[in-house]
């Protein structure tokens, strides 16, 4: 028995099922299963019933829930007495991030941290990444999310996320075919992002290998992109996470040669960082007490 079961039998016994409980915890639904079935084979006993209604304690699976209520409560008040310590009970963490990066990425892992350090704030803005560059700098961020690779040794860098390239097609012409060929989107205009990163990288991955893009439109932000793929109006390759939400109709296909973009965290080098920052950085690398089980 372990500390770590003790939290998926109380999230399990708080939400009423195990696939509620793993998505509040940030694991899989096997591992809270593994955990419970691990707990109830050591104790000898059945802790939950399940059924079409989700997870029910039974009797004496109330008593455990009780009394690991009770052994998290004190490792809750030993962990607040550390934190304290270390300086993780105040303090802030501004953080600067390109649109699609701070949508989908760093909402829940500021959800993880914040129910870790409650009393730490997280500002987050949201620039584009020369200006996230210019921010940690010029000092007015402590972290910024990146494509990486970053030119110079300014910056120290973490990979925490990849994020492949995918190819919209309107669903105003035929279906396209799974896999798609170079031929296949020749005949395709496509509308890119005006002087984005994301689009020297396209544009570059298109010459490799000897080919050229026709350009219908080039546009600022990524959804008006997207809404114009399902007007008809050309095809776009954008990375999953900024062409999400992609309206239904629009077809998404890879790339004849994949292409894929590493999302990265990025701190001043040579800089002395305050305990709230470092902790954040441990939220978004996944280590630690962040460490991600199951």
């Amino acid at each position: 028995m372990n500390i770590e079961q003790l939290q998926i039998l109380r999230s399990v016994a708080e939400y009423g099922n195990f696939s509620t409980a793993a998505l509040n915890l940030g694991i899989s639904q096997s591992a809270v299963s593994r955990a419970i079935a691990s707990l109830e084979e050591e104790l000898g006993v059945l802790l939950f019933s399940r059924g079409r209604f989700g997870a029910r304690p039974t009797l004496i699976g109330e008593r455990v829930i009780a009394h690991a209520q009770k052994i998290l409560e004190i490792r809750e008040n030993i962990d607040r007495e550390v934190n304290q310590e270390r300086g993780l009970d105040r303090g802030r963490v501004r953080v600067a991030s390109f649109r699609s990066a701070a949508t989908h990425i760093l909402p829940p892992n500021i959800a993880r941290f914040s129910q870790q350090f409650p009393n730490v704030e997280v500002m987050l803005t949201e620039l584009e990444p020369l200006k996230v560059e210019q921010a940690l700098r010029e000092g007015q961020v402590d972290i910024g999310l990146l494509p990486l690779p970053r030119l110079g040794s300014e910056f120290e860098t973490w990979e925490i996320a990849r994020d492949e390239y995918i190819v919209l097609l309107p669903k105003k012409r035929q279906e396209a075919p799974q896999y798609l060929t170079w031929d296949a989107i020749a005949s395709y205009s496509f509308i890119l992002f005006n002087y984005a990163e994301c689009t020297y990288a396209v544009r570059d991955h298109w010459a490799k290998w000897g080919q050229t893009l026709k350009v219908a439109y080039a546009i600022k932000e990524d959804s008006t992109i997207v809404s114009m793929v399902a007007q008809g109006l050309g095809a776009a390759i954008l990375p999953r996470l900024a062409a999400l939400p992609i309206p239904e109709g629009v077809q998404v296909r890879t790339p004849p040669v994949p292409l894929e973009r590493i999302i990265g965290a990025a701190i001043l080098s040579n800089t002395l960082h305050p305990p709230a920052v470092l902790a954040f950085l441990d939220v978004l690398r996944g280590v630690g007490i962040f460490a991600k089980k199951g």
